[in-house]
């Protein structure tokens, strides 16, 4: 019914129309529609052509070129000459260094631009758009540059960063000379150790991607380049990605690359070592010492090899009269050459650094250095003190130390106090109470009943002298009849200076003194020998530190274990007791006795050993105290086990021959007699504080025999006031120790495992650079060395000195002289030698050939020569022959590794980059850009581990403190 309506009314619909408009109305009506379409289209065009052309008029550079003269007009164009393209040459603003700087460009771009660019098109549009684009860099970094202060850069953080780079090396030697073992590649070991050392320097950075990857290296290099054409170039230049690669890769391939592989280059650093000490000729016996300290078997078969050569070419020769002698000489002299080096080689493959035998055999034959050369001498005074330490005499040393410096204090004093009385000035009570108390300080430190130690001298002596103190104004001369006694003493008793003679230290100290004659190369086994011109005092041939240290007596064996333990009551007081059974076998006797101590008695031994021999510390392990049922059977027990294993160890005979001087005390604990403690924890802890400050004041009453009257008094008053500020630290040291500890300890890093200028505080100190300088003596020379207190002592004492008489003169030269270097003049020279190094004569240098491994191990060898010649004789006296020539040789070994160089170039360039562009945050990312290291992975992983417990104590920590407050 609905299909049938709706076609109903549909039929009804058309009906009425056709009857209405007719038969043709549906033609009309569809010719109307396409009148309606075709006329919109029609004005929508019209429309939009005339408003495309308004719009294209509009734009710049816009015009709907005549279709009939396109390509006339193209042919036209191309057929006019280029217009003269003007640049604009001014970069820095000195011209000095623009022409240079222009020249480097232009090679640049000659030589790796123009020559392929050229073949692809004659448009130099591109060229002038780079051109214009690295001089506008150019003139920024200029302008960066002039706005930088450079002092601070050159005088502190260049010497930071270069001292901080040789204790990275000394340690990373340190941990290989450790571990003991011979390794097949000592370079590439010494190179993963530097870096684990400086990853645990640094803590934030490690280099070693960058310095032993090629790949990495060339990666960081362009990420470098374009932070840097980030900064310096304008946006629109910038993001132009073509150019800006070609920029970048200029940069970094053609210009940064190739110069820190120059600088790298352990050859090339020799060769400028060699160049800048030209005018120093080289000596024969400094020679020789190089061939007889070398541990590389290169530079002597090099060496070797040259020395044949020249001897085959000498001995070619046909000559008569009197060059004939001449000849001859040269001949034994290079025969001479050639053992050592075949000597010294046998000895390095054969492991055997030393000959012991001839070693000990020679000792009879040491030069004799007199006691009271040797109490004047700084550095054989060191090794004089630090065997006084070993045999307990150390306070006879100290009591004539100290009374020299009281004389020459007194002196100036009285001398001071007679000009004064001339002037018309009274203050002789004043000085006069001074020099009493200084008396009476030295009186009750060395000679009283309650000194310790104390001076074992003559009472009739001491009680004159407490009679002279008590009633008699002092005088310089007061203590002259004891220090004659004391020095007596030391020269005559057998303990002290005869022993010393024949101790190691002795020939460390001969070796220090440059008087250690050489006794491996006295002739061969069959008999012959060459004849040697030589100086009749030669340094020693070996390194010192591989001397043996042997006890006098190898006949006597001694044996102890305990025997037995037991429970004591001694007045009401409840201890145990362990009975030591103690075999001693000489060659003619044998004795056994048994001998009593407390665990009390063990731990004060265990104290005076470790503290006397520290590289103990690490090896002997005494038992823990207990405080609750310390006296169980079963703990008892435990107890004597645990201290039988620490007398086995401490008597092994390795253990005896490693520290000599340890017998006697181990003879002295171990006799039948009762033990006689020594000072206890407070008192050894008041000396480890206090006796620096009383050294260094010794030190500065030594040091003003040298001084004029004006400065000897400045220097009188700073000593009275050491004296007084050891005192104050003492009290408060002895106060803080009876104070209640805290529930955890504040912790201190390791001096060693921080930057060499970390202990400065730019706050305080004026004079930083000077105090940067001497931290590098510090660690050039390794003079925080602990057998080497002394001279650090004496250092402290000069660095005291300069500052208070020539600090501000030298800080300011060295200012002067940083000036001096960033001037204009200084920055053209430089960029010429750039020049020229890489385009002499305007061409650009060819690669050079690596040269031939015997010659550059023939230029080590020159260049070592070289440094050790120049070296003062000054600096010798003050800090020591051997210890100065290991600095040396030390700081020339660090340069023979091109990976370690390129840390140090990356360094230096790094902290110029954050020096110049201060507000980029260069330093964040250089961490980023180092962030990939694996080294700097493991160490994280380490430290997170390491610090997963300490977190979980003082989370504990933390609770107990709740607990308690509830």
């Amino acid at each position: 019914q609905t299909s049938l309506s709706i076609w109903g009314w549909g039929s009804l619909g058309v009906v009425l129309f056709l009857v209405t408009f007719g038969p043709f109305a549906i033609f009309y009506f569809a010719f109307y529609i396409l009148c309606f379409v075709g006329g919109g289209f029609v004005v929508t065009l019209l429309f939009g052509k005339s408003n495309s052309e308004k719009y294209l008029e509009q734009c710049e550079h816009s015009f709907l070129p005549c279709t009939s003269v396109g390509i006339p007009k193209c042919i036209e164009e191309m057929k006019r000459e280029a217009r003269p393209i003007k640049i604009d040459r001014r970069l820095t603003g000195a011209n000095i260094i623009d022409e240079p700087l222009q020249q480097v460009i232009q090679f640049s771009l000659r030589d790796y631009v123009q020559y392929w660019y050229y073949t692809l098109s004659d448009d130099e549009s591109f060229l002038l758009e780079i051109r214009q684009a690295l001089q506008y860099a150019l003139v920024q970094f200029s302008a960066r540059s002039k706005e930088t202060d450079w002092q601070p850069y050159f005088t502190t953080r260049l010497v930071d960063d270069f001292g901080t780079h040789l204790r990275v090396f000394r340690k990373a030697q340190q941990r290989i000379a450790e571990k003991g073992d011979q390794m097949k590649d000592q370079a590439e070991e010494l190179v993963d150790t530097f870096f684990e050392v400086e990853v645990e320097m640094e803590k934030e950075v490690c280099r070693d991607l960058v310095c032993t990857s090629p790949k990495d290296e060339e990666g960081f290099l362009r990420d470098l380049c374009e932070v840097l054409l980030y900064i310096l170039l304008p946006p629109g230049d910038f993001q132009n990605k073509i150019m800006r690669y070609f920029v970048r890769e200029i940069l970094s391939r053609g210009i940064l690359l190739p110069l820190i592989n120059q600088l790298s280059d352990p050859d090339y650093i020799n060769q400028y070592v060699i160049w800048m000490i030209r005018d120093s000729n080289c000596n024969y016996e400094a020679f020789m010492n190089i061939i007889k300290l070398s541990d590389n078997i290169g530079e002597l078969e090099a060496v070797k090899d040259k020395a044949s050569e020249e001897l085959q070419y000498l001995r070619s020769l046909d000559t008569a009269g009197d060059d004939i002698n001449t000849i001859k000489n040269q001949i034994n002299s290079l025969l001479y050459v050639i053992k050592v080096c075949d000597s010294r080689i046998q000895r390095l493959q054969s492991g055997k650094e030393i000959d012991t035998v001839k070693l000990a055999a020679n000792f009879g034959k040491l030069c004799t250095v007199p006691l009271d050369h040797i109490l004047v001498d700084n550095v054989a005074l060191q090794f004089f003190m630090d065997y006084m330490q070993q045999t307990g005499g150390q306070a006879h040393l100290f009591f004539w130390m100290t009374v020299e410096g009281y004389r020459v204090t007194a002196q100036q004093q009285l001398e001071v106090l007679q000009s004064r009385q001339k002037d018309g000035k009274h203050q002789t009570n004043q000085t006069k109470g001074l020099l009493r108390a200084a008396a009476f300080g030295v009186y009750e430190q060395y000679l009283s009943e309650k000194a310790s130690p104390r001076v074992n001298i003559d009472d009739n002596l001491v009680a004159k002298l407490a009679e002279t103190l008590n009633h008699e104004d002092p005088t310089p001369e007061i203590f002259d009849d004891i220090q004659r006694k004391v020095y007596e003493l030391m020269l005559r008793d057998e303990r002290f200076y005869p022993s010393f003679k024949q101790n190691v230290l002795y020939v460390r100290m001969l070796a220090e003194l440059d008087m250690l004659k050489d006794p491996s190369f006295r002739g061969s086994d069959d008999g012959e020998g060459e004849s040697f011109n030589g100086s009749p005092t030669g340094s020693i041939n070996l390194s010192l530190d591989d001397l043996p240290n042997v006890p006098s007596d190898d006949t006597v064996q001694l044996h102890a274990y305990i025997s037995d333990t037991g429970v004591c009551n001694d007045h009401g007081k409840t201890y145990a007791l362990y009975a030591i059974t103690v075999h001693r076998r000489n060659p003619n006797s044998e004795e056994t006795w048994k001998t009593y101590r407390r665990y009390s008695d063990f731990h004060d031994f265990h104290m005076r050993i470790t503290e006397q021999f520290e590289n103990l510390a690490n090896i002997l392990k005494l038992p823990g105290k207990k405080t609750f049922n310390n006296m169980d059977r079963e703990f008892l027990e435990k107890r004597k086990k645990d201290l039988n294993a620490y007398l086995q160890l401490l008597l092994n005979p390795e253990m005896m021959k490693a520290s000599p001087a340890l017998a006697h005390y181990v003879y002295d604990f171990l006799e039948n007699k009762a033990y006689s403690k020594g000072k206890g924890d407070f008192a050894r802890k008041m000396d480890t504080f206090v006796n620096p400050l009383r050294n260094s004041m010794r030190n500065v009453s030594n040091a003003v025999k040298s001084l004029p009257d004006s400065l000897a008094e400045g220097m009188t008053k700073m000593s009275d006031n050491m004296g007084k500020m050891s005192e104050r630290l003492g009290q408060d040291i002895k106060q803080s120790f009876f104070k209640v500890p805290p529930l955890i300890q504040k912790t201190y890093s390791d001096p060693d495992h921080c930057r060499v200028a970390a202990p400065i505080d730019d706050n305080v100190d004026d004079n930083i650079p000077l105090r940067v300088m001497l931290l590098l003596m510090d660690e050039v020379f390794d003079l925080k060395e602990r057998n080497q207190w002394l001279r650090r002592n004496i250092k402290n004492l000069l660095q005291q000195l300069i500052r208070a008489t020539y600090g501000d003169t030298i800080n300011r030269k060295i200012v002067d002289h940083v000036d001096w270097m960033t001037s204009p003049e200084q920055v053209a020279d430089a960029v010429k030698r750039f020049r020229d190094a890489f385009w002499p004569n305007g061409i650009l240098a060819e690669t050079v050939p690596r040269r031939d491994k015997a010659i550059r191990m023939r230029t080590r060898v020159a260049g070592k020569t070289k440094l050790l010649e120049v070296m003062p004789d000054e600096l010798k006296h003050i800090i020591g022959a051997e210890t100065t020539r290991k600095g040396i040789l030390r700081v020339f070994e660090m340069f023979q590794h091109t990976q370690l160089n390129k840390r140090m170039v990356y360094v230096f360039l790094e902290r110029f980059l954050e020096t110049l562009f201060p507000q980029n945050k260069f330093h964040e990312l250089f961490n980023k850009l180092h962030s990939r290291s694996k080294q700097m992975q493991r160490y994280k992983q380490r430290l997170h581990c390491t610090q997963a417990p300490s977190l979980q104590k003082s989370l504990l920590v933390s609770h107990i403190r709740l607990l308690m407050q509830l």
